[in-house]
């Protein structure tokens, strides 16, 4: 499906930033940032992602911080305090 397709079906530009423990040094964290189109709020392509990391990487999940965004929406208007008039 175009992106054009998903963002009309309600699909928002989500940003994740994965914070996880090093294998070797588990102690330490590291900063992973993952972008896709996606529904929120329960984010299905994020959740796959994830399940995805638990299962098939080594390093352990420490948090997952998410920002999303509409990115087709109805045009906002802004009322300004002034009117101009040409004759």
């Amino acid at each position: 499906m175009t992106t054009l397709a998903l963002q009309l079906r309600d699909y928002r530009l989500t940003t994740a930033e994965i914070l996880y423990h090093l294998p070797d040094h588990p102690g330490l964290l590291q900063s992973y940032v993952w972008q896709e189109l996606d529904l929120a709020p329960r984010f299905p392509e994020l959740r796959r992602f994830l399940d995805f990391w638990t299962r098939s990487l080594e390093g352990r999940l420490h948090s997952v911080r998410v920002a999303s965004a509409q990115l087709i929406k109805p045009a906002e208007l802004c009322l300004q305090g002034a009117e101009l008039r040409l004759t």
